[in-house]
């Protein structure tokens, strides 16, 4: 296969071309030369790009990314930090079920107001305490 132009690869990987270029910028990919002002990419990209986007999907940053990958391109995922950020989804999964399960009940509460269910009440209560993580809104992907 020939190498693949930056709106080639854009195209295929389902992402912008600024996208690319800011991956580039981080170190998590590189073009392997230009044509004409078009940036060219080795088909082993796409790899590494749905790599990239199962890493960020799970919850990895950048730079955690950055880092399962050895110096030579080729991934160096190490397998505890796989399991650790298992674990913590694992965790975030058993309070988002916890906060469902109370918010499906409180919406079927027979209870006259919310502030009358003793299950809504300790919702409120957890969340004050902070038991009850709020979903935080993922931070904008790069342009």
């Amino acid at each position: 296969m020939t190498e693949l132009d930056i709106a080639e690869v854009a195209h295929r990987a389902g992402i912008p071309a600024s996208t690319l270029r800011f991956y580039e910028e981080k170190g998590l990919i590189a073009s392997i030369g230009r044509r004409g002002l078009r940036r060219q990419y080795d088909p082993g990209v796409l790899e590494r790009l749905a790599l990239i986007a199962l890493g960020r999907t799970a919850g990895f940053s950048l730079d955690e990314i950055a880092r399962m990958f050895a110096p030579d391109g080729r991934p160096r995922i190490d397998r505890r930090l796989l399991a650790a950020k298992a674990e913590e989804l694992e965790g975030r999964i058993r309070e988002l079920s916890v906060l469902r399960d109370s918010l499906r009940h409180a919406a079927a509460c027979p209870a006259p107001t919310h502030m009358e269910c003793s299950t809504f009440r300790r919702l409120l209560e957890a969340a004050a305490s902070g038991a009850v993580r709020v979903p935080r809104k993922r931070a904008p992907r790069p342009p």
